[in-house]
């Protein structure tokens, strides 16, 4: 029970909420801050409701914030609420912006109180949830897809670091082989769900009339070869994640089925009416126009207002080709440390295949084809010849010219290109040396001074160039 303390100059306003929430809250209270200050350095309650007025006269000679900070030191992590006439409502919203959670208005109402202690705790899980996903997770080895240099994929790492934490429904869309199914992973990883059961679903794998036994299980009996109760997916994943791909394929009934577990968060197993809660987080993905089939009356239109409150799309491959040298050298890297041979590079003209081709089988594609080329190669490089012939078919990409704007003076074209050389010289040079600072300004001709100050011109953090002979901007 959470544990409330009231410090206010009439105990009687108080009667209502101790005969309202008594069984909800552990309730107690007092009337000097002074005599108060004690009770929460031992009771550690989590919340403390403050009268105007004491607080008026204990600012009077020092201010709110001080007065915060007081409480604060003796009971650390406690919400600070203050209680007002309507009369003084300017005052309590002025004390709030001084530092207060909140503030009630007298008389007391026991669901005004129980709204703003609720509110007050889901917004301090959010931001436990935020502050966790800015500590954990991010930076860890096997997430090096997170560096990337498209920013059509920024902005999608970005949906990601925002929803991860919520509990909210996401659906990601995007072309086969885009890596939705990583997405997914990632998503659940950077949650609090991180600890929980995965559990992923091919829904255009599974028939049509097992499409509900396999998501929610069924009872003995209930139908042919039934032979024993069977757990659906939703019960295995217990409070975890589970990831529907391929969502445009399940059946009609198992539409009313999933609608009702996302709605009620609840669902039955088939041959029972038994309902059973779900506490799952559900994230879709499809690669095909749901909204389409919807207007086809293929797919129910409220399921997918349902699915899609939080939509993410996933480029091709062909969209984001800049990072096409870091995807092989990872998946490279990946190979090396399930197979015995020590395979470090991919040939310049392979490199300069991958950048022409058109990748309609996107990354996926991309990880096979540097696996069947690593399973044939004997040498330390992947060559040109242990790759399929139709890849270098395709014309070699050729440099565009930037565009320049006619706007602008001699000098500031050039100090504008100019930037663009210093930053892909000193990009070039910092993944040559690893990111050794010393070793890097040497190369250039330059001091570390220098190099520091141009670095920081252009965004470049040596972090993101130790041991990998990848440029990683």
């Amino acid at each position: 029970m959470k544990k409330l303390h009231f410090i206010l100059r009439q105990m009687d306003a108080l009667k209502g909420i101790q005969d309202s929430l008594s069984s909800v809250y552990r309730i107690a209270a007092g009337r000097q801050l002074s005599t108060a200050l004690q009770i929460l350095r031992r009771s550690k309650p989590e919340f403390v409701f403050v009268d105007i007025e004491i607080l008026q006269q204990a600012a009077a000679e020092s201010s709110y914030k001080a007065v915060f900070q007081t409480i604060s030191f003796v009971c650390p992590n406690i919400s600070i609420l203050v209680m007002a006439p309507p009369e003084l409502l300017p005052e309590a919203v002025k004390i709030v912006h001084e530092g207060a959670e909140s503030y009630l208005t007298y008389p007391l109402v026991p669901d005004e109180l129980r709204l703003v202690i609720n509110s007050i705790i889901e917004q301090n899980r959010a931001e436990s949830e935020l502050d966790y996903l800015r500590e954990q997770v991010w930076q860890e080895d096997e997430f090096e897809l997170l560096h990337t240099k498209s920013p059509s994929m920024k902005a999608v790492f970005e949906k990601i670091r925002a929803v991860a934490g919520t509990r909210s429904t996401v659906l990601l869309t995007g072309e086969t082989g885009s890596g939705k199914g990583f997405t997914a992973r990632l998503i659940h990883r950077l949650s609090l769900r991180k600890n929980e059961r995965f559990i992923e679903v091919h829904c255009g794998a599974i028939p049509d009339t097992l499409v509900e036994s396999e998501m929610f299980g069924h009872e003995k009996g209930a139908f042919t070869g039934a032979i024993k109760r069977k757990l659906g997916k939703f019960e295995i994943a217990g409070n975890g994640t589970i990831f529907l791909d391929e969502i445009g394929t399940i059946t009609p009934p198992a539409q009313i089925k999933l609608l009702q577990v996302i709605q009620d968060g609840v669902f039955h197993r088939v041959g029972s009416e038994e309902d059973i809660r779900a506490d799952v987080r559900i994230i879709a993905a499809t690669n095909i126009d749901l909204k389409q089939l919807c207007d086809d009356k293929l797919f129910r239109s409220d399921l997918y207002y349902r699915l899609n409150v939080f939509p993410v799309e996933l480029p091709p491959l062909k969209q984001r080709k800049e990072d096409i040298p870091q995807l092989a050298a990872l998946f490279l890297a990946k190979l090396n440390t399930f197979h015995s041979k020590n395979i470090t590079e991919v040939h310049p003209k392979v490199l300069e295949a991958f950048l022409a081709y058109s990748w309609p089988g996107n990354i996926r594609e991309l990880e096979n084809i540097l696996e069947r080329a690593y399973i044939l190669e004997k040498t330390s490089i992947l060559r040109p010849q242990n790759f399929p012939v139709e890849l270098f078919t395709y014309p070699p990409i050729k440099p565009m010219p930037g565009n320049i704007n006619r706007n602008l003076t001699l000098s500031e074209v050039r100090k504008q290109e100019l930037g663009k050389i210093e930053h892909k010289y000193l990009d070039l040079l910092l993944t040559k040396c690893n990111g050794k600072v010393n070793v890097t300004a040497a190369a250039a001709g330059i001091t570390t001074r220098q190099l520091h100050k141009l670095m920081k011109k252009h965004s470049l953090f040596k972090e993101n160039y130790k041991n990998t002979g990848v440029p990683r901007t």
